[in-house]
């Protein structure tokens, strides 16, 4: 059963801005603003770069109605409703459902863990339930367990499973589910690092944390892979891999809202357990901006 991707190009999985006293949701009007003038396809609120398990229920609800109403027509919204607790996910998913959200987006069950199967059961609990599709999110480096080519076949035959955010960053293993699920399954980068071979392998575009700063230069790295041209991406790509990198030096979205800051965007402190960046890795941080000429004040 051929899948239709819930979108196709750049997704941003945006940050979070805050104020002293909860979330600036004035400021997070404006970067919606700024990603629909980027170029960007879909937004996915209350995800990882949105630190999204320091919200409150209240928090969480707003945000999603928010980015609803703004994006409905302009750019697709997917929401993230990942979960070490099933009903949870479930109760998050029916309200993003019911906001009239594009897509939710899933991350494999973290901390309890759980096997193979209980994956796809955990998976298929929530597809079940709601009719607004399903992305898996597979990140084994922050969850401790992955989703494997069989368990992806598996669930590649549910009809309300759309496709999969991988970011193991293992290409190997993700050229073979591709091989396994045909067009079944839709796939998208979950690394901005990983987007150029992960596209020449069939995948539909990347939701990505470079996006929240630099939006144009990700939507369009998309439209050369869409396009078929991969030397001009590789190009376009090599430009970029330093920001990219350094993106990721310190814990996500550490240094995305750190940059963001330093752009003049002023999208607030992290929340705890997260803390500012070290001085070593910021000033890395700032040279790779200065490198493909984004200023910093």
């Amino acid at each position: 059963m051929a899948k239709t991707p819930i979108f196709v190009g750049s997704c941003t999985a945006i940050v979070t801005p805050y104020t002293e006293t909860g979330v600036d949701y004035e400021k997070y009007a404006e970067l919606l603003e700024m990603q629909y003038a980027g170029g960007t396809a879909a937004i996915l609120v209350c995800g990882t770069t949105g630190e999204n398990p320091t919200h409150t229920a209240e928090e969480h609800n707003k945000l999603v109605e928010l980015t609803a109403e703004k994006c409905r027509g302009r750019m697709k919204v997917i929401v993230g409703v990942g979960s070490n607790n099933t009903e949870h996910a479930l109760e998050q998913a029916k309200h993003a459902e019911s906001v009239g959200a594009d897509g939710i987006l899933m991350v494999t069950p973290y901390y309890n863990k759980t096997t193979q199967k209980g994956l796809i059961e955990h998976f298929s609990y929530v597809a079940d339930r709601v009719k607004v599709p399903m992305i898996l999110y597979n990140v084994p480096g922050r969850t401790g367990i992955g989703i494997k080519p069989a368990t992806y076949k598996a669930l590649s035959q549910h009809p309300n499973i759309n496709g999969v955010k991988e970011a193991s960053g293992n290409i190997a293993e993700y050229a073979l589910t591709r091989s396994m699920c045909g067009d079944d399954l839709v796939f998208w980068s979950g690394n901005d690092s990983d987007t150029v071979p992960m596209m020449a392998l069939g995948a539909k575009g990347v939701i990505s944390v470079a996006s929240n700063a630099i939006p144009a230069d990700v939507a369009h790295l998309c439209e050369l892979c869409l396009k078929g041209d991969f030397a001009a991406a590789a190009g376009e790509y090599f430009r970029l891999a330093d920001f990219f990198d350094k993106l990721f030096i310190e814990t996500n979205p550490i240094p995305v809202k750190t940059a963001m800051n330093l752009m003049g965007l002023n999208v607030g402190k992290l929340r705890l357990p997260l803390v500012e960046m070290a001085d070593g890795t910021k000033a890395q941080l700032v040279e790779s901006m200065h490198a493909i000429g984004i200023e910093t004040v």
